[in-house]
């Protein structure tokens, strides 16, 4: 078996503990188990627990850089793109990010440098906003709310009903679209 396989194995057992069971029963042993490997073809891939979240963290920093390319070259724009993935697809990838969340919160299983990739997701979002419409104030709001829907959701909370949902949407794109800059080249727009 591949190397790169046995370690989306391993990160696939981690997403799945987190999402069943939550942050606290995530162990190598665990992990080691739902992935099928021995603890020690685990710590070849993962060193450490803090290796492990890493990885995983890495690995949904690389779906974000998916979203912010399509949101810089595809023909929705960087609002609508943003918006449209401010509400988790799914029950397993709210849960998965409301465990990534805890684990942010525990800082002894998290490294710098995931703390700073997540960070940076967020903020990145920010920026492009910022980058693609001449009204700063409205890119806060707009920022603002897709943070607030993406947290209420992955924390649980209640949500709009989805034609008030689709109603906010729809005015903040209205409002976006009459301020919104023209587009540069694509080639640009991946440097």
């Amino acid at each position: 078996m591949s190397t790169s396989s046995t370690r989306d194995r391993i990160l696939d057992a981690l997403q799945d503990i987190l999402i069943h069971q939550g942050y606290s029963g995530v162990t190598l042993e665990a992990v080691a188990h739902a992935a099928a490997v021995s603890k020690g073809g685990l710590l070849y891939h993962f060193p450490s627990k803090k290796a492990l979240f890493t990885g995983l963290i890495d690995r949904l920093g690389a779906l974000a850089e998916d979203q912010f390319e399509e949101a810089l070259t595809g023909g929705e724009g960087v609002v609508r793109v943003f918006l449209r993935t401010s509400l988790p697809s799914s029950s397993e990838e709210r849960e998965l990010y409301w465990a990534v969340i805890a684990s942010l919160r525990s800082q002894e299983e998290l490294s710098e440098e995931a703390g700073a990739l997540v960070r940076h997701l967020f903020e990145h979002w920010g920026a492009l906003l910022r980058e693609e419409l001449t009204d700063p104030v409205l890119a806060e709001i707009i920022l603002r709310a897709g943070d607030g829907l993406y947290l209420a959701s992955i924390a649980g909370l209640s949500q709009p009903e989805p034609e008030m949902l689709q109603r906010m949407c729809d005015r903040l794109i209205e409002e976006s679209d009459r301020v919104r800059r023209p587009r540069v080249s694509t080639a640009r727009s991946r440097e």
